[in-house]
């Protein structure tokens, strides 16, 4: 029977604050802008007693909880620790899928022979990613994917939940839709109308009616519901798209203005696809209006690209596309998309892409080791503090 175990730091980002500084710990902590316009990136449990979560506007948040210190994000330290909790699951198992920077799923089924069965690898995870790091985690052990990451989350922080093989649809039966993967919002209020409202209903309910409600992927969740996910864990796979966007303290209304914060958001995606050895084909610009509209402009590159230059330009050219800019845009974001690990050979090599990759990992590099002020294009040096940063 296969083992699989979901593991998931807790308040990673607020964690590693309170870590760092010690004034911190046992208060209410926010990570992210504080601003009109800024979100919370990050809630500290201390926090979250008062209803704040991720996501929240910094106002809401504050209004919710006062008392609350708020810290600007690091996000070179956070991938710094990310790496070492990586280095304490791949101790145990080659078989390790990140999902993102402080969560990923293990298969340790070929690694019970060494280390005992997933209870207990899960638990010496837990205690070397806290003696070596000074972090906690939660863990949640099962047979699949999907049980294994609803276990991980009910009882955090610090927490280990374990689902015995065979127990996956006793397990999930009474919990609430709400855990349940890929129901949304919208899809829970059809579900709830129609009478569900645990996954154990999910999973009693016949196939056509959920494929009725949830369209084709309701013969998916009702497997799922039942415990039945035959997934693998996989490794090294590039995520799909890499992006990040920015919403500004007031309007924009230039095109000269929007270029300062893309020209940054392309410097930023560089540095995620150089950290990860990928490169990208497809560069989408993201423009929210001040009245909340949101639109996207997409290109194709003739080859696949990872340096900052070659992202601005084609998102430069993106904007272009774009009309009333001067009626005001709140929010700008640069993502890119069909990633690959292997860029296609040139029978030419061009010498001046060579250097701009060149220029991109040293950059990098740079920032890694100074922090995100310790090298930038001087274009960006007088630019104005965004309200708030989100990357994905």
């Amino acid at each position: 029977m296969r083992t699989v175990i979901h593991f998931d730091m807790d308040a990673f980002f607020a964690s590693v604050e309170q870590l760092d500084n010690p004034d911190l710990r046992g208060q209410p902590v926010l990570v992210g802008a504080r601003s009109r316009r800024g979100v919370v990136t990050a809630a500290s449990y201390e926090a979250r007693p008062t209803g704040v979560r991720s996501a929240m506007s910094m106002v809401e948040a504050l209004r919710r909880c006062p008392d609350a210190v708020v810290v600007p994000p690091r996000r070179a330290r956070y991938s710094e620790l990310s790496g070492r909790v990586f280095e304490v699951f791949r101790r145990y198992t080659p078989l390790v899928e990140g999902l993102s920077v402080d969560e990923a799923f293990l298969d340790v089924t070929g690694s019970r022979t060494l280390f005992g069965e997933g209870p207990a690898i899960a638990q010496l995870i837990k205690e070397e990613v806290y003696s070596q790091i000074g972090l906690t985690g939660s863990a949640g052990v099962a047979s699949n994917k999907f049980v294994a990451k609803i276990a991980s989350d009910l009882d955090k922080p610090d927490g280990l939940t374990v689902v015995p093989a065979g127990g996956e649809a006793e397990f999930l039966a009474p919990l609430p839709l709400e855990r349940m993967w890929r129901v949304g919002p919208k899809a829970r209020v059809r579900l709830r109308a129609a009478g569900l409202q645990t996954i154990g209903d999910l999973a009693r309910t016949d196939r056509r009616t959920l494929e009725q409600l949830l369209g084709s992927w309701g013969q998916v969740a009702r497997e799922l519901a039942r415990g039945i996910d035959e997934r693998p864990v996989v490794v090294g796979a590039p995520p799909k798209s890499l992006g990040t966007e920015s919403t500004f303290e007031e309007d924009l209304t230039t095109t000269d203005a929007l270029l300062k914060p893309i020209l940054r958001q392309s410097m930023q995606v560089a540095d995620r696809l150089v950290n990860r050895g990928l490169w990208a084909q497809v560069v989408t610009l993201k423009l929210k209006y001040g009245d909340h509209r949101i639109r996207t402009r997409q290109a194709r590159l003739a080859r696949a690209v990872s340096d900052t230059d070659a992202i601005f330009h084609a998102a430069s050219e993106l904007l272009s596309r774009f009309d009333a800019i001067e009626a005001g845009v709140r929010l700008t974001g640069v993502s890119v998309s069909s990633l690959t690990n292997e860029p296609d050979a040139e029978l030419f090599p061009d010498v001046e892409r060579e250097r701009r990759e060149r220029l991109a990992a040293t950059t990098r590099a740079l920032r890694e080791r100074f922090g995100s002020a310790g090298v930038t294009r001087a274009s960006l040096i007088a630019d104005r503090v965004d309200a708030g940063d989100s990357h994905r």
